[in-house]
Parts: structure tokens; C-alpha cells; sequence
């Protein structure tokens, strides 16, 4: 919003409200193409490059998968173990009611000859001898493996946890290094292509949501699929009928997954989308509040406000409710299944078809079934999602790096910084040249300076000076040497440089002046702070030069912030200067200041600037004209003003559209500012 509020100050109520409307729509048009980013362009390529970032530790991955699939067996078999220790109890019990001294074979016809025939079928399906009750030492022998096979499964679950989190933090370190190393790597123009905002999302959130989807995923997806493999072998092997009727199951799962699933991923995702927009509406009402009073939006405001609410809260209610029945409509899905189980278990218990252990044994199986596969469901999106940003990180990854210097490069010799241009080729796109054959020299104590309306190619001149950007023809050559045979970080030690938008990072004042020559004394960083006239407003801080400043700076103002840039610059004591608009953020009279502390500064230096306010370049040695990429003229200011061609119109329309706008008021004044040539100030081209 203060981008939109800067916009909008000079603008009618009515023009205010257009431009409104078209930032939102721009906004949403951003959203919605955020919310395509939810889903990979490839799945299948990008998984498998997911997967390859734990390629370094597949030794260890192939113990966690043992020790997953241990622990599986020691989980899946308790069941039936535990069940072994329910017919023992049960059996036991029934026992001790039939008579002692006779076989189970006569007790069993017995029955048969009163007619009791399920319960003879049962008693002959049963492990028993009669009058003996319950074999407590075996049911203790039987829980004392139950307890262990628990505590082993539970340990071997940790372990495996615990190995595969090492895994997790080792992988995502080294490709968050990965990353780091390869935006150092990357050219100027990738850094032009993809907005700040972008880059920044790939390096933090869309790694940490690979890191959190394969923490939560990937050890739980081999134990869940192990653990299916595992209940489904047991339940076959208890009883083949009862699996059939818990396999029932499934295709009501798949259902539940295939027509809720989908829906409340796009509530979901639609919920987000009405959240950002809500705060997106919220950002800009306090943002601009000054601004909505001023044209009298309070109520349109409360009005949009209200009727995002209302959709966010439409979006959530139906989010919600459409996870919320998830798991109920699982529940009911598990108890219906249970159902089942139970009685037809319980007329196999009765016909002497099975016993009740492994009734109870199945049950538990039925349970331990439906959990993982719900776990493995839920696992798709959180796949799809890290899959995702795993695609935006290797994006980065590949993208084309930087050329590397020639490890044979020479050392730079120590000279005095004077920069020549031998017939300098350059454009961004072959089909549209942009410089062609610039020849010129500057020498030590020279000045040149590089004028002509916004986005005609005066930064790329000096980028071109950096070495951010490779010639297409030609050479630059510094002190003699051509700087595409120098290492890049020699040719960039020798520069220093002034941005027309001032960066600061968050530390105190000392150390952003000490940043431009990590070896400046104090007293250096004292005699820079004078030069420059950041010791006159630093005294007025609580904490002088080590004041904190936070992480937009925002503790000092805009001016202030270019004057410590231009003191870092001082303090590096270059042998070639840039400066970009250096000016341009503050007051005239500090900009008189200035003016007479960069003449200090360039005195004996190569000095680049460039300028919009031509009253500033007057005394330039060379002045070069550019209009739409190209340079057009090129000669001192008395020798372009004689002429008569771009740079004569640029410098007069600053001084006649300043007469204009004065003559309206004051048209004495106005006469007596032209007559003087006063120069206007704040006018930019």
C-alpha cells in the first residue's frame, strides 16, 4: 500500500478509485496465479529429483527401512499374540467347567449326543484339557512377549524417527547451501528476470515446506505402506472370509477420498486465497489510512471490508465442514467394518470355524489397517505440495550460471583507474542493439557523466563498467588491462559505488561505513563520516555511530540513509567511482554539502555519475547523451549546449517548465529566476 499511496497523492478521488480497482485486479490476477503453483508442471521428474537430495544418505536410509519394517513385524504380530493370550484365558475358563478325566474327543461326542452341536464344534476348535482352568504361567509367558514386542516396536520407531530427521536436517543444509552458493553464482540478468519477492519465496518458504513434507511423509509413508502389506498377510493367514469382508471397506474409502478429498482441497485453497485478499484489504486501509480520510472512503472501505470478511468466512465455513466430515465419515466407514467383523467372527467362533483369539486379533488388524491408509490419502496433497516447491527450488538450481573467471587471469596491476572504451558492443537482445562502438577515455581525476531521460540505458553503462553484464563486442580496459581477463572481484574491489536507492542492512552505523573496508580504522571512519556530514546528525542519536538500525532502517530518514551509503563509499578509497543519482534522496542544502564532499572524493579518481538534475554535471569532463539505448551525443557541457540537439532540450525544459510553473504565481519572480539561470531543483527527467 505505499507504493499505492504515493501513486494515488496527486490523483482525483475518482482516479484514486480507478487506480484502486486496477491494483486489485492485478493483486487477484497474482493470487490465482500463486494458487496454480500449488500443483507441479511435472510431477514424476521433480518427485524424482526430490528424491535425489537423499541420494548421499541412502546407507542410512536403507537401516531406517529395515528397522521400519522391523518394527512393523513386531507391531502387526502383538495382535496375534495377544490374541494367543485371550484363548488361553478363554479357553481356560471354559475348561474348568467340563469335567477332569476324560479327552477333549469325549467330551466333544458327548455334547454332539445332547445336541449341543455349535458348542461342540467350538470346544472342538479349541486348545484344551478338561478340568484343568486357566494355564497361568502360560498367559504370563504371553503378555511378557506382548510387552516386549510393544517396547521393541516402540524403540525401533524411534530409532527409525530419529535417524530419518538426521537425514531430513543433513539434506535440506546442504540444499539450502546449494542454494546460497548458486544465487553467488547466478548473472545480473537472472536477477532481472525474477522479482525479489520470488527468489526470496523459493530460498525460505518452498524449502522449509520440502523440509516439513518430508519430515511428516516419507518415514511415515514406508511405515504405512509396510504396515499395510504386514495386516494384510496376517489377516489372510487368520481367516481369509474375514478379510474379504474388511477389504468391503476399501472401495468406500476410495469414495470418501475421491469426492471429499478434492473439494476441500479447493475450499482450502480458495479459503487461502480469500484470506490474502483480506489481508491485502486490511494492509492497505492502515497503510494509506491518510489517504482514506482524505477522500472520504471511510465508509467504502468498511463496506469492501465487510464484504471480503464475508467471503472468507463462507470460503472457511465450507473448508471446514468439508474436512471436519473426513474423519467422521472414516469413523463410520471403521465402525461398519468392525460391525462385520464382529459377527461374522463371532458365527465362526460359534461354528467351531475360529477361535476367539483371533477374532479379537482380526479386530485389531481391522484398525490397524484403515489408519495407514487414511495416512497414506492425506499424505498425497502434502506430496504434491513439496513436490511443488521442490520444482521451484531445481528451477534455481539449473538455471544458467554466471560465466567463471579464467583461472589463468593476471593480476591487476596497481594503477591509477583510468577507464577506456574501445569500440563497446553491447545490447540485452541481439535483435535490438543497445550500445555500438562507444569509444571514449577517462582519466584519474576526470569526471564523466551520463545524462538522458528514465530508461535510456544509463545504469547499464556502468554495469557494463562492474562487469555484470559480458560484452557482446569491443573492450573495457582499467589501467590498461582488459577487465574480461580479470577476475570480476579484482575489477569490483577497485570500484566503489553509490545507488540512487540507498541499502543499508541491520547492524549499527559504524559497521554499514566500515562495510565498504573491513579493515578502516576508526579514525578512517570518523574522517569518512565528516566528509560526507553523517557525523552532523549522528550526534543526535541516542546511541551515536552505534546505533542499531533495524531492517529497513527506517530509524533514519531517506537522506540520511544516502549519506551513510556515500561514507561507506569514502571509506573503501576506490580507484573508480559510480555514482548512480547519489543525490537524489536529499534536501538542496545538504545536496551542496554533498556536492562539495563527492568533488573531495573524486579528486584523483575515475568518476562515473549519473545524473537527472543537469545543473549537478555542469563541470563534467565528458558528458554522454543517451535516448532509448543509445548514446546520441557525447562532449562537455558548453559543447552540447551549442549544439543544440538532445542534451541542449533535456537542460532547458528543466529551467523553462520551472519558469512556467512559476510564472502562474509569481510572474516577477519568475523573470527574475530565469534571468539568474537558477536551476530547478527537484525536476527529474
Amino acid at each position: 500500500m505505499t507504493e499505492s499511496t504515493s501513486a494515488t497523492a496527486g490523483m482525483t478521488a475518482e482516479e484514486a478509485e480507478e487506480y484502486e480497482r486496477a491494483e486489485r485486479a492485478r493483486l487477484d490476477a497474482g493470487m490465482m496465479g500463486s494458487e496454480q503453483q500449488g500443483k507441479p508442471k511435472q510431477f514424476w521428474p521433480s518427485f524424482k529429483k526430490l528424491l535425489l537430495i537423499l541420494a548421499p544418505y541412502k546407507i542410512t536410509l536403507i537401516i531406517v527401512t529395515i528397522l521400519g519394517a522391523i518394527g512393523v513385524v513386531l507391531q502387526v504380530a502383538t495382535p496375534k499374540v495377544l490374541g494367543e493370550g485371550t484363548n488361553v484365558l478363554f479357553e481356560g475358563v471354559v475348561s474348568s467347567q467340563l469335567p477332569a478325566g476324560v479327552s477333549k474327543e469325549q467330551v466333544v461326542q458327548g455334547l454332539q449326543q445332547q445336541g449341543q452341536t455349535d458348542f461342540a464344534n467350538m470346544v472342538e476348535a479349541m486348545q484344551i484339557t478338561p478340568g484343568q482352568g486357566v494355564d497361568f504361567e502360560r498367559l504370563g509367558a504371553i503378555l511378557l512377549i506382548v510387552l516386549g514386542l510393544y517396547v521393541g516396536a516402540e524403540f525401533l520407531m524411534w530409532l527409525q524417527g530419529y535417524l530419518m530427521n538426521d537425514i531430513m536436517v543433513k539434506a535440506l543444509y546442504t540444499l539450502r547451501k546449494r542454494v546460497e552458493e548458486k544465487i553467488h553464482r547466478l548473472p545480473l540478468s537472472y536477477f532481472d528476470r525474477v522479482q525479489r519477492g520470488e527468489l526470496l519465496s523459493r530460498v525460505t518458504n518452498d524449502i522449509d515446506n520440502i523440509n516439513q513434507a518430508l519430515q511428516q511423509s516419507l518415514s511415515s509413508a514406508v511405515t504405512s505402506l509396510l504396515t499395510v502389506i504386514g495386516v494384510l498377510v496376517m489377516m489372510f493367514s487368520i481367516s481369509w472370509q474375514l478379510a474379504l469382508v474388511a477389504l468391503v471397506s476399501l472401495p468406500l474409502m476410495g469414495v470418501i477420498f475421491g469426492v471429499i478429498g478434492p473439494r476441500s482441497q479447493r475450499s482450502f485453497a480458495n479459503q487461502w486465497k480469500q484470506t490474502g485478499k483480506l489481508n491485502a484489504r486490511v494492509e492497505e486501509s492502515f497503510s494509506g489510512h491518510a489517504l482514506v480520510r482524505v477522500f472520504g472512503k471511510e465508509q467504502e472501505s468498511r463496506e469492501k471490508f465487510g464484504e471480503e470478511n464475508e467471503e472468507l468466512y463462507r470460503a472457511s465455513f465450507k473448508a471446514q465442514f468439508l474436512s471436519g466430515i473426513m474423519m467422521p465419515a472414516m469413523m463410520f466407514i471403521g465402525n461398519i467394518q468392525y460391525v462385520g467383523v464382529a459377527v461374522v467372527g463371532g458365527l465362526m467362533v460359534a461354528s467351531g470355524n475360529l477361535r476367539l483369539g483371533d477374532v479379537q486379533a482380526f479386530i485389531q488388524y481391522t484398525q490397524q489397517f484403515t489408519q495407514p491408509l487414511a495416512q497414506l490419502g492425506g499424505m498425497a496433497t502434502v506430496v504434491q505440495s513439496a513436490t511443488a516447491s521442490a520444482e521451484r527450488v531445481f528451477e534455481l538450481l539449473e538455471a544458467d550460471e554466471e560465466e567463471p573467471d579464467s583461472p589463468d587471469a593476471p593480476a591487476p596491476v596497481d594503477g591509477d583507474g583510468t577507464i577506456a572504451f574501445r569500440d563497446v558492443t553491447f545490447s540485452y537482445d541481439p535483435e535490438t542493439p543497445l550500445i555500438s562502438g562507444l569509444n571514449f577515455e577517462v582519466a584519474p581525476g576526470q569526471t564523466v557523466a551520463i545524462v538522458g531521460p528514465t530508461g535510456a540505458g544509463k545504469t547499464t553503462l556502468v554495469n557494463l563498467i562492474m562487469r555484470f553484464y559480458e560484452l557482446d563486442g569491443g573492450a573495457i580496459l582499467l589501467d590498461g588491462q582488459r577487465i574480461a581477463d580479470l577476475r570480476r572481484r579484482d575489477v569490483r574491489a577497485r570500484t566503489g559505488m553509490v545507488l540512487q536507492d540507498p541499502w543499508l542492512f541491520q547492524g549499527t552505523i559504524r559497521d554499514n561505513i566500515r562495510y565498504g573496508r573491513d579493515d578502516a580504522t576508526e579514525e578512517e571512519i570518523l574522517e569518512a563520516a565528516r566528509a560526507t556530514y553523517v557525523d552532523r546528525f549522528v550526534h543526535s542519536l541516542p546511541d551515536g555511530y552505534d546505533t542499531v538500525l533495524d531492517e529497513d532502517a527506517s530509524n533514519v530518514s531517506a537522506g540520511e540513509k544516502q549519506l551513510i551509503t556515500i561514507a561507506r563509499a569514502f571509506v573503501s578509497d576506490p580507484a573508480v567511482l559510480i555514482l548512480d543519482e547519489a543525490t537524489s534522496s536529499v534536501d538542496t542544502r545538504t545536496e551542496l554539502l554533498l556536492q562539495q564532499a563527492m568533488n573531495a572524493l573524486r579528486e584523483g579518481r575515475t568518476s562515473f555519475v549519473i545524473a537527472h538534475r543537469l545543473s549537478t554535471i555542469r563541470d563534467a569532463d565528458l558528458i554522454l547523451v543517451m535516448e532509448a539505448g543509445s548514446i546520441v551525443e557525447q562532449g562537455t557541457h558548453d559543447e552540447l549546449l551549442a549544439r543544440g540537439g538532445a542534451y541542449a532540450r533535456l537542460y532547458n525544459s528543466q529551467f523553462e517548465d520551472a519558469a512556467v510553473e512559476i510564472s502562474d504565481e509569481q510572474p516577477h519572480a519568475a523573470d527574475t529566476a530565469a534571468g539568474q539561470g537558477a536551476p530547478a531543483g527537484g525536476m527529474g527527467m
